[in-house]
């Protein structure tokens, strides 16, 4: 019995030995990106990206009732902020513009400070299509420290946040083809 225990403990051992080598060798920064192509012009489209109050009509993550929300400095573009204290699925956190080129690209600083802390760049880009149709690029990267090393190496962490990514361009795009047509 007390062998069979200790082989148990051996192979757990080497299993974790196993996982955290494999973090660290996971790459300094991470990068979760997804696409999609939205009949509707940039023109349409960006307003509901480099405002942040409108971003609640699209946003995944808005998925606490009651979550505090406080909308600071500019009223849209540069310098748009806004913070959120939420149930444990939203957190804690704050979102500000850091760039903004009219009908093509916005950059966000996104800073997480509960369920855990993190520190990523935001980017939207929207490139013309042939007649009204836009693609939309919605980009997150940042850098990967350790502990998120080990996590994405049990957790699929791109496909848990390219699902949510994935799910709030599918309300862009419901809202701005609706606005277009």
């Amino acid at each position: 019995m007390l062998t069979a225990l200790a082989v148990i403990a051996g192979i757990i051992a080497a299993l974790v030995a196993i996982i955290l080598i494999i973090a660290a060798l996971k790459p300094a920064h991470f990068r979760v990106q997804r696409s999609i192509e939205i009949e509707a012009a940039p023109g349409t489209i960006f307003p509901l990206i480099n405002d942040l109050h409108e971003n609640s009509r699209w946003s995944p993550f808005e998925k606490d009732p009651n979550m505090k929300k406080v909308h600071s400095g500019a009223p849209k573009g540069v310098g748009a902020a806004y913070d959120w204290d939420g149930n444990k699925q939203v957190g804690r956190g704050r979102i500000a513009i850091i760039e903004s080129v009219p009908t093509s690209k916005v950059v966000m600083k996104l800073d997480m400070f509960t369920p855990f802390e993190a520190h990523n760049t935001v980017e939207f880009t929207l490139h013309p299509g042939e007649g009204k149709k836009t693609t939309v690029t919605w980009t997150m990267f940042g850098p990967q420290p350790y502990l998120a090393k080990v996590m994405s190496t049990v957790i699929n962490c791109d496909k848990m946040v390219g699902s949510q990514f994935e799910e709030g361009l599918g309300k862009l795009k419901a809202i701005a083809e609706g606005a277009s047509s």
